[in-house]
């Protein structure tokens, strides 16, 4: 698989892998610091709500416990009190109707004021048990009461608190807690019963309460059995409460989570969340992050774009550069990238390609300058075996007839023909050259009816050396065509220093320079050559086409003095000619 990887990374173009490492390289940390983040925020998180919930349930605790305190003060104000006991017992025992008219207002009157000056205290009555009756309530009540229906909270000796339960004033419909004690009178069971008020409960019930709106109360007797549940379904009432242990106050059950606080008088209070609700915040935390999320990834995919198109479109002109460099009559751009280092990379390119088209039309002109040598070497040639043959017949006539001088003509002419039967350009030494220019001048000694003396000085190390044929001749040739006449004089010198060097002095009449130049450039002096008809044109030719610019050429003529003709050619020792 990891070589797959590799493979399928290598096949990717330059501008997807710098999208790719670019985006990676954003994302990566974005990434790491969102894992972080998301522990760090769900520690938090849930450190808070469930701090939050522990915090508001310990809050209601002690509301309840003070409510439930407040009732118990009421309870025993009235029990112990003493006034409104006297006034039941004197109540009943007393016969006369008005003075019972007036002992029951007292005692109406007494427990009104107590009530009165508790505003938390609600519906407060005497609940007779062997009748079922009630008696001295503050407010009507709702019909049938029945305490034994209400749900125990806690009990303790001679005292009862219920509730939460449905109000039994009957003019009001809310919950509330109620207490009932009783009270020592007779032998008959009377109990004081009383409950809390309108506003006692409000806020521990009330469900427009922010902070109410998504939990259920849960209300545990003193042996953890279920007296109030606001999720009948999954905790019903009179059930005892699933925590395996009464000391654990969290944990969850199902789809909900709890927490439980437990009074100092022995009764708990658990709220319940569901899970989903506790959720939310991180859900929501989580929502904003896959957002952030997606704002970088498309701003680095954006920025991943800008960067491979600043990269890529000067590769494109990089590209075109190369593609054009084969063709020459493609069009020269001068576009630029605007970038700095790739402007400088492409001006170079640029400079480059000028310079191969250059050396590449200088090539051009040089092959069709050899191809033209070849032409002329065509054009100068004669039948070669015609030739000799002939030359070979006027050789025996001239031996047969006793003719010396005709006999040396002939063959000096025959072995300067077999030597001009290579290849112009081809290479020899500077010995062939040296015998085949005697031939030469053995020939023009007796064409010419004027004496000229020919002296050729040769290092004995430069005559193995190799130059192309027919560099000699034209110079020599040269000399004697246009300058050397009676008791003339041409010195031949060859020296082999870091360079060939090669002199052709003569004592001529000398030359101007526009003569020179009309011999080396003019094309119509090819018609008026003698001898072997190979020109001074021809040789310069020949070392542009071998040498190059590696060999020089001058030409230095007084008039009335004579001319001096140098060469200078590299030397080659067994080397290869580049």
């Amino acid at each position: 698989m990891k070589l797959n990887f590799i493979q399928r990374y290598r096949q990717l173009t330059f501008k997807n892998r710098i999208i790719t490492i670019f985006i990676l390289i954003i994302l990566v940390p974005f990434i790491c610091l969102g894992l972080a983040s998301l522990f760090t925020i769900n520690s938090i998180l849930v450190n808070k709500v469930e701090g939050s919930i522990q915090s508001n349930l310990r809050q209601d605790v002690l509301t309840m416990e003070n409510t439930l305190n407040n009732l118990n003060h009421v309870l025993q104000q009235i029990t112990f009190g003493g006034g409104t006991n006297k006034l039941l017992e004197q109540l009943q025992n007393e016969t006369e109707p008005f003075e019972r008219i007036r002992l029951r207002n007292e005692l109406k009157s007494e427990l009104n004021v107590i009530t009165f000056s508790n505003p938390n205290i609600g519906l407060t009555m005497y609940y007779f048990k062997n009748t079922n009756e009630y008696d001295f309530e503050n407010f009507p009540v709702r019909d049938p009461f029945n305490p034994e229906e209400l749900p125990v909270m806690a009990v303790y000796p001679e005292i009862t608190y219920f509730g939460p339960h449905k109000s039994n004033n009957r003019s009001i419909n809310q919950l509330v807690f109620s207490t009932m004690r009783k009270v020592n009178w007779q032998d008959q069971d009377v109990y004081l019963y009383i409950e809390t008020g309108f506003n006692a409960t409000a806020k521990l019930f009330n469900s427009d309460n922010p902070s109410n709106k998504s939990r259920r109360l849960l209300i545990l007797d003193n042996e953890g059995k279920i007296t109030f549940s606001q999720d009948q379904e999954q905790f019903p009432l009179n059930s005892m409460f699933p925590t395996g242990n009464s000391e654990i106050v969290s944990g969850s059950y199902g789809h909900y989570i709890w927490h439980k606080e437990t009074s100092n008088q022995g009764w708990s209070m658990v709220s319940i969340l569901p899970k989903e609700v506790l959720n939310q915040e991180k859900n929501q935390w989580y929502f904003q992050i896959i957002v952030y999320f997606l704002i970088f990834e498309l701003a680095a995919v954006i920025l991943a774009l800008l960067l491979s198109r600043m990269v890529y479109k000067p590769l494109e002109k990089f590209n075109l550069e190369i593609k054009t460099l084969v063709q020459s009559g493609s069009k020269e751009n001068t576009d630029l990238t605007n970038i700095p280092e790739f402007d400088f990379l492409l001006l170079k390119i640029r400079a480059m390609k000028k310079k191969i088209w250059e050396l590449y039309e200088e090539i051009e002109q040089k092959e069709k300058r050899r191809a033209n040598l070849e032409v002329e070497k065509l054009l100068y040639q004669i039948n070669p075996h015609f030739l000799m043959n002939t030359l070979d017949t006027v050789h025996w006539l001239a031996m047969i007839n006793g003719q010396e001088e005709i006999d040396k003509l002939a063959l000096s002419l025959n072995k300067l023909l077999q030597y001009n039967l290579g290849k112009s350009g081809e290479a020899t030494t500077i010995g062939g050259e040296i015998d085949a220019l005697k031939e030469y001048l053995q020939l023009q000694k007796i064409r010419y009816d004027f004496q000229f003396d020919v002296d050729i000085d040769v290092d004995d190390d430069a005559m193995m050396l190799q130059i192309p044929r027919f560099i000699l001749q034209p110079l020599v040739e040269n000399a004697l065509y246009h300058g050397v006449s009676d008791d003339g004089y041409i010195h031949v010198d060859i020296r082999l220093n870091d360079e060939l060097e090669i002199t052709i002095e003569d004592n001529g009449a000398g030359m101007l320079p526009e003569k020179i130049d009309q011999l080396l450039n003019d094309d119509s002096m090819d018609s008026q050559k003698v001898g072997m008809g190979i020109g001074m044109k021809y040789v310069k030719r020949i070392l542009e086409a071998n040498y190059g610019e590696q060999a020089t050429f001058h030409i230095k003529s007084v008039i009335g003095k004579g001319t001096v003709v140098s060469l200078s050619l590299p030397v080659f020792r067994g080397e290869q000619k580049r």
